[in-house]
């Protein structure tokens, strides 16, 4: 488990399409709470878009108060390459935090072709990928928890 001192996660949510985003925010939520971890609203950082989403995670990130940092938004293709652009950028971005700082960045970013896929992935029929980023986060920094006490005791 956790260290207790970095037993926090951070959140950072898009606030654009924010009826598929406020239900993302909820099952993470749910998440840390089922893990017994810390994420207050001072620890959830709302942001204009997924665009945004890296920047304010490398922030969060480069603090020594977190565990993980999830993010989650929604990007939903149109008819211009805007899509593209956009959920190709922030996922590059958080993939790259997470390995320069040695720190879980939970994906929850929803990549989707209709706002119903949205809506199905934001706690529908196929759950909430919300909940299921920040569980694989937590998961992670369990093992890198474990890691890093084993390299110190050996």
């Amino acid at each position: 488990m956790m260290a207790a001192a970095k037993a926090r996660i951070a959140i950072v949510v898009s606030r654009f399409n924010r009826s598929v985003t406020d239900n993302l925010l909820e099952g993470a939520r749910d998440a840390v709470r089922e893990h017994n971890l810390a994420c207050d609203d001072d620890d959830v950082f709302a942001v204009p878009g997924a665009f945004e989403l890296p920047l304010v995670a490398r922030v969060a990130a480069s603090r020594d108060r977190y565990a993980a940092v999830v993010c989650l938004g929604a990007v939903i293709r149109g008819e211009t390459p805007h899509f593209e652009y956009v959920a190709g950028e922030a996922t590059r971005g958080l993939g790259e935090i997470a390995l320069r700082h040695g720190l879980p960045v939970g994906f929850g970013l929803l990549t989707v072709d209709t706002m119903q896929q949205a809506a199905d992935r934001a706690g529908g029929s196929a759950g909430n990928k919300g909940h299921e980023a920040a569980a694989a986060a937590i998961g992670a920094a369990d093992v890198i928890a474990q890691l890093r006490t084993h390299h110190a005791a050996g």
